[in-house]
């Protein structure tokens, strides 16, 4: 029997690391054939020897409110002929930042069939991402939700239930076999010690409020510095994302962290340190992940790791009893991440607290929904809207 080729796209770091569950198992499948395509540049595979089908370089090239519009044009029309040339069968799209955006444009309106994951989340803070990602289930033929809030909300959107899968959160797979860098290494590879407090730190853009982020950026940092000089914390501390406002954040923190050689500043750790570091802060010292991505609310519970969320950013997003939702306001920020330290009861209840994202299975689960699916059903491509009577 021939393999079905499955088609993924990763557009960053960040999401690659999510997808790494579900690449393995298609990869070491006899029933698929994996194509990866690359939307940035230089995307490592720390050494999984996934095979690439195509780069199609999505993104950003100054920063101008049109340089997103333009890069998802360009990416549209760079992954319409990759998947031209490639002729995958089924194509999977993680998430809700653009250059996944892009993907899922071109693919849905080539009529491949599409799947989707992590559709349903919410995130009403005023990041595009949320009616982004709405928008791409609208666009997908079939749905694959993280957790069963998630699957829910899919259907709400008037998706045919039978296109509607709860997967789980790819990453956990990772996390609960043990994938990251051990703990010594890590504190090796960073400079860090377990006899003192650590605060592992990323601070993102809001892309409808981007001219905000520099003063945003101001009170986390001088949240940070507090916890630096009256906690002895140690700190970690990763670039933001691209989007419109990273500049602003970025030369923040450059300018911040030149001023204080003892903090740690990386542009990515990659996904087996960036577990490692969130395993060091859950069970090895008193650690803290604090900002406003969206790894602090899905990845941190796993961890049994506590999370300051800063600011409205992550509004809505499902989040375990780990996670502390703070304005972005120095005083506010400091007395979350000073509890999260210091305050053995609260962390002796946040590693008893339950993990609202599962525990894992998520690459058996795609697998299986892969190939259940019959490419042949008319109804897989001809989209339904299911809504209440009126």
């Amino acid at each position: 029997m021939t393999p079905r080729k499955i088609g993924v796209f990763t557009g960053n770091r960040a999401e690659y690391g999510l997808l790494v569950p579900v690449l393995r198992s298609l990869r070491d499948s006899e029933a698929f054939e994996l194509q990866l395509f690359v939307g940035a540049e230089g995307l490592s595979d720390e050494g999984e020897g996934f095979p690439i089908a195509a780069t199609i370089p999505i993104e950003r090239r100054d920063r101008a409110p049109a340089s997103t519009p333009r890069a998802i044009g360009e990416g549209v029309l760079g992954m319409t002929e990759a998947l031209v040339e490639a002729k995958p069968d089924v194509f999977i799209i993680y998430g809700d930042r653009f250059e996944a955006f892009a993907a899922m444009i071109a693919a849905t309106q080539m009529n491949l069939p599409t799947a989707h994951v992590e559709g349903g989340d919410l995130t009403q803070g005023g990041a595009l991402d949320d009616v982004v990602r709405h928008a791409m289930t609208k666009l997908a033929h079939i749905h694959m939700a993280t957790n069963a809030v998630s699957a829910a909300r899919i259907a709400q959107l008037g998706e045919e239930p039978w296109r509607i899968h709860n997967v789980g959160f790819p990453t956990l797979d990772l996390i609960k076999g043990g994938d990251f860098t051990p703990a010594d290494e890590a504190m090796d590879v960073l400079g860090l010690t377990p006899e003192r407090p650590l605060v592992l730190f990323t601070q993102h853009p809001i892309a409808t409020s981007h001219d905000t982020a520099g003063d945003e950026i101001t009170e986390c940092l001088d949240a940070l510095e507090r916890a630096r000089v009256e906690l002895d914390a140690q700190i970690v501390v990763t670039y933001p994302n691209g989007d419109l406002g990273s500049e602003a954040i970025l030369d923040a923190i450059h300018s911040w962290c030149a001023e204080r050689p003892d903090v740690v500043l990386r542009e990515s750790l990659g996904r087996r340190l960036y577990h490692g570091v969130l395993n060091l802060c859950g069970h090895v010292t008193n650690g803290v992940c604090a900002g406003n991505s969206s790894s602090g609310l899905k990845e941190t519970g796993a961890f049994a790791c506590p999370a300051v969320n800063i600011g409205p950013r992550q509004a809505g997003r499902l989040a375990g009893d780990n996670v502390e939702n703070v304005e972005t306001e120095r005083q506010a920020i400091f007395g979350a991440l000073r509890r999260a330290l210091v305050d053995g009861q609260y962390r002796e209840a946040v590693a008893n607290s339950p993990n609202p994202y599962g525990e894992g299975d998520t690459g058996r689960r795609v697998l299986n929904v892969l190939a259940d699916l019959d490419l042949d059903d008319p109804r897989l491509l001809n989209k339904q809207t299911i809504f209440p009577e009126i």
